[in-house]
């Protein structure tokens, strides 16, 4: 196992070179910021002090060493507008988009996995084919129309749900949370549940696919053969081998929320690093963008080892060279 880390952490490495190598070179031909930072009316040296400070005057492969080596300390330069680290910006807004896809995640698996058990045991049942064709809905519908129709129904029409803002946050040393309140988790409900409609649809039918396969083998019917009441065959034998694609499918998920979550953040207003890439875009704000892709990537291949160490915790017949 510890050999199989190590390796993965290698490959992790190298896709993190590739990536920072990518943005890079892509940023070059993004526009010149100098012009941008110095003003429209700045004379031709204005313009050279301001490339000279920001290290812009150096060569391609000069700039990138120097950006590889600050990096490594965590350093992703400073902001072209606001002045201040691009890592302190992201780290800022990281809590807001981590609490996003957390409860996201928890409550599309929980209550897909639930309702995909549910399903695979009586699949002709009327309500279970209501439930699959409730499924059908949460894959079809666009995160943006989600979103909208929630805002509708529970914050214009019931009026029961702040539509916007991530509502009262405490102070937690350096994490600013909005669990501890009413407030925050009221702000919470509606892009969470926007953001967990389409990842619940896939693990409900994904568990569906995999419990209906799993229940038709041998080792399943010598279970029920030997006596064993429904909830150890069902949970223990059955269940346990049909959740290594849905842990799969949700680590993935999990990574993308946190660094994809841009969508939802827009429409609900949500304080969270998704729209602070979308600020950074307009103003070519281009150290906070690469320092939001890297991070981006460090949390995906993160969550890549998780998922292939959870393997070996569920199934204890995995295990890795």
């Amino acid at each position: 196992m510890a050999t199989y880390i190590a390796r993965r952490l290698i490959q992790g490495i190298v896709v993190l070179l590739v990536a920072s190598l990518l943005c890079f070179i892509v940023f070059r031909f993004m526009g010149d910021p100098v012009i941008t930072l110095a003003g429209r009316y700045a004379t031709a040296h204005e313009v050279e002090e301001v490339r000279r400070s920001l290290g812009l005057d150096k060569p391609m492969h000069v700039q990138y060493v120097r950006f590889l080596a600050n990096a490594a300390r965590g350093n992703f330069g400073i902001s072209y507008v606001t002045r201040v680290p691009a890592l302190g910006l992201i780290l800022e807004r990281f809590p807001a988009t981590f609490e996003l896809a957390s409860t996201a995640v928890i409550l599309s698996f929980i209550v897909g996995v639930a309702l995909g058990v549910l399903v695979a045991l009586k699949p002709y049942a009327m309500r279970n084919r209501l439930i699959m064709a409730g499924s059908l809905g949460g894959i079809s519908i666009p995160t943006f129309l989600m979103g909208i129709l929630l805002i509708m129904v529970f914050a214009v029409y019931l009026g029961i749900l702040p539509p916007f803002g991530r509502g009262e946050t405490t102070q937690v040393g350096f994490w600013r949370t909005g669990f501890l309140n009413l407030n925050g988790i009221s702000h919470l409900i509606l892009p969470a549940l926007t953001l967990a409609m389409y990842q619940l649809a896939v693990l409900l039918r994904l568990t569906r696919a995999g419990m209906r396969e799993v229940l038709t083998e041998e080792y399943i019917k010598t279970a029920w053969a030997k006596g064993l009441s429904p909830r150890k065959v069902i949970f223990k034998h059955a269940l346990r081998n049909a959740l290594i694609p849905v842990i799969t499918i949700t680590g993935l998920q999990f990574g993308e929320l946190i660094a994809f979550s841009i969508i939802t953040e827009t429409i609900f207003q949500w304080p969270g690093m998704g729209n602070l890439l979308l600020t950074s875009i307009r103003e070519n704000d281009q150290p906070v963008i690469v320092t939001y892709i890297m991070l981006a990537a460090v949390v995906i291949i993160t969550m890549n080892i998780i998922v292939d160490i959870l393997y070996a915790v569920i199934n204890p017949k995995i295990r890795y060279a």
